[in-house]
């Protein structure tokens, strides 16, 4: 789920943004915590781990410029899409590492647009993640995070520490996406390595107790990437 603040101290506007955000996270099928704020020094005083910052620039005290500079000093990563009437502070705001600058009054086409650049850049530099299904809603998962991955008919349930998901096409473009710590152990499973606890002949314990199968084919690659992952400290 992606975490939202909206910074902007004109209630109109503040209320046209979360519009458009919740027809965006409609149309993507997404979910989403969106909370707001109307000056820099409450959004610094949120303590704020935010995914995506949409913040005006003309704000009472410290100016939205002001602001994410402080909170890049503080070492927030996270992406910031400026919505503002001036023109003239383009140039500042891509040297607080903004996504885009939206000129007010805000249009639909180009708020999708941003937000579009936003989550995919989010993706890059939080660490690598897929949009997985649950509950007929796209959800962002890390890699990181995933346990295993299994095929059903024409569907993948992709079991992680937080619950199930599914996602559509074919194993073998999932493990493309997945990288070098997963390793495709049976033509039915893809496993992160990381949370493989024993194995007991054809069949490998995941951490949460659920199991999986080991091909005979895979087994001797399989006891060499475990005992790999072992020397790593990743267990």
């Amino acid at each position: 789920m992606l975490s939202i603040a909206v910074c902007e101290d004109e209630r109109y506007f503040s209320e046209r943004i979360i519009t458009l955000l919740n027809h965006y996270l409609k149309e993507k099928k997404m979910e989403a915590s969106i909370e707001s704020c109307a000056s820099g020094e409450e959004l610094l005083a949120a303590k704020p781990n935010y995914d995506i910052i949409l913040m005006d620039i003309v704000l009472p005290g410290l100016n939205g410029i002001e602001t994410m500079g402080r909170l890049r000093e503080r070492g927030y990563r996270g992406q910031v899409i400026f919505i503002t009437a001036y023109k003239r502070y383009v140039f500042q705001a891509f040297d607080v590492d903004a996504v885009h600058y939206i000129l007010k009054p805000v249009e639909k086409e180009k708020f999708f647009s941003a937000m579009e650049k936003a989550i995919k850049r989010g993706e890059f530099d939080n660490g690598r993640s897929l949009f997985l299904v649950k509950d007929n809603l796209n959800t962002r998962v890390f890699v990181k995070d995933i346990l295993y991955c299994e095929v059903h008919d024409h569907s993948i349930s992709v079991e992680t520490i937080y619950g199930q998901f599914f996602c559509a096409g074919t194993l073998g473009a999932l493990e493309e996406q997945l990288g070098g710590g997963f390793f495709r152990c049976h033509r039915s499973y893809i496993v992160n390595m990381s949370y493989v606890m024993d194995r007991n002949g054809q069949v490998a314990t995941m951490a949460g107790g659920k199991t999986v199968y080991v091909s005979r084919r895979k087994s001797q690659e399989f006891e060499r990437r475990l005992l790999e992952a072992g020397r790593k400290g990743i267990q």
